[in-house]
């Protein structure tokens, strides 16, 4: 004989409750209506959380569009009513955790910088530095605006986290020097990577680009006494750490003696020249 489905979790307990509730007892009949309304929505917040672990295993972050649906669940909805929730410090502690697993970014400022950090990480593996000019892009995101955006004073401010979180990619990211320069050196340390990490282990004459930048004509300006004595320590530093170090000046060519040095009989003896009388012919 059939006799149906068996009872899920939570279902016989409801079942019992209605039972023994007596019909005008309003306080068990609320039991049991809360009961099943907080265990429905247990399930329903878990088989969600379920949806966001196959999306993230699949696309490998949390980052799901508002209007994304993991099959018929609004998946994109449900994220941003967790974000809400989360906002508002009406979820508990042990579905922030469970959410945080999954890589949940709750602020929607964090979760923009995530993305563009992710684009920035990008530029960094084919250029070895994340001073971009202005015009560089990396996954389809401006990353060069983006990068120089936050170069400016106060940027950061309140958010420490992320000068940490760039910092470790490139710790050169924000240099006191200017960026171009940065922008030159890594292009050198990319290129003479391969040869033992020393800039005197590879011929690198002007004319010699990377990145379409002249690193030779660059590099053979940096080693002039002139401009050596121009850079910071820790430009030098950055340079003597791949093998770069200045040329020698030339020396002097030695000075001419100046009349002031000619001994008295020299101007005897020009003097002398000057008056000698014409031999007649």
């Amino acid at each position: 004989m059939n006799i149906g489905v068996a009872p899920g979790d939570g279902e016989e307990e409801s079942r019992l409750l209605l039972r023994f509730a007596a019909p005008r007892d309003p306080v068990m009949v609320a039991d049991w209506v809360s009961f099943n309304i907080i265990n429905t929505e247990r399930q329903d917040w878990a088989r969600r959380w379920a949806k966001l672990k196959t999306f993230v295993e699949r696309e490998g972050n949390a980052r799901v569009p508002y209007g994304h649906r993991e099959g018929a669940t609004p998946l994109g909805q449900w994220v941003a009513e967790q974000r809400r929730a989360y906002a508002a410090g009406q979820m508990t502690g042990q579905r922030a955790r469970r959410l945080e697993q999954l890589g949940m970014v709750w602020s929607p400022a964090d979760e923009r910088f995530q993305e563009n950090l992710e684009a920035a990480m990008a530029y960094y593996e084919q250029h070895w530095t994340l001073c971009a000019p202005r015009s560089a892009t990396a996954l389809d995101k401006p990353v060069g605006q983006w990068l120089s955006n936050l170069r400016r004073p106060g940027a950061l401010d309140g958010h420490p986290e992320w000068k940490t979180a760039l910092e470790a990619v490139d710790k050169d990211w924000n240099p006191v020097w200017p960026a171009d320069w940065q922008r030159h050196y890594a292009a050198l340390r990319e290129l003479v990577a391969d040869e033992e990490g020393q800039a005197g282990a590879v011929e690198v004459l002007p004319g010699f680009t990377v990145h379409g930048m002249d690193i030779g004509k660059w590099l053979a300006r940096q080693r002039t006494p002139k401009v050596w004595q121009t850079l910071t320590d820790g430009q030098r530093e950055r340079l003597e750490a791949i093998g770069v170090v200045p040329v020698a000046p030339e020396p002097e060519a030695p000075a001419k003696p100046s009349r002031a040095h000619v001994s008295a009989f020299e101007r005897g003896i020009a003097a002398l020249a000057q008056t000698k009388p014409a031999r007649a012919l």
